[in-house]
């Protein structure tokens, strides 16, 4: 597999994992906001952010 492609791939399950973590944000309990909430946030943030990065450097090759 070239590289572009694995770069590909692993965008792809970037993108997956994203959209994943926001319908489990978006299912959240109460309880369970409070308890995951903020930190999930986070984690959401930094699954688009490295996504859309990979993004653009696919674009760019």
């Amino acid at each position: 597999m070239t590289v572009g492609a694995e770069l590909a791939a692993v965008s792809t399950t970037l993108g997956e994992l994203s959209k994943r973590v926001s319908r489990i944000l978006a299912e959240l309990t109460p309880a369970d906001d409070d308890r995951y909430g903020a930190e999930l946030m986070e984690v959401e943030r930094a699954l688009g952010a490295a996504h859309r990065k990979l993004e653009r450097l696919l674009r760019a090759k």
